[in-house]
């Protein structure tokens, strides 16, 4: 049980919506990577959103969990994406997507 790690989920869920941020900055400005990449940072941001919500108590824990899982596996969709059009930054998107899965 020593080794069994701990997990902040709020610190975890903030890191991935800021992640997604500096990677989206990176990337070149096409069209689909700025549609793609405005859905992925409201997905990503919300999952960290809900999270929150869902530990203060301001509502139904369980539903808000329900739609954190929903954002996260909505930014995969968008990752997904955007890992298919931009190989240059497919470590990135990739590390994004196992960390949002």
């Amino acid at each position: 049980m020593a080794n069994k790690k701990i997990y902040d989920l709020e610190e975890r869920t903030y890191v991935f919506a800021k992640n997604v941020r500096l990677l989206i900055q990176k990337l070149p400005k096409t069209i689909s990577n700025i549609e793609d990449g405005k859905q992925v940072v409201r997905s990503s941001g919300s999952v960290a959103a809900n999270y929150i919500e869902a530990n203060e108590k301001l509502g139904d824990k369980d539903f808000r969990l329900k739609i954190a899982r929903k954002e996260a596996k909505e930014s995969v969709l968008w990752l997904k994406l955007l890992l298919d059009l931009n190989s240059k930054s497919d470590s990135e998107l990739t590390e994004l997507i196992n960390e949002a899965e």
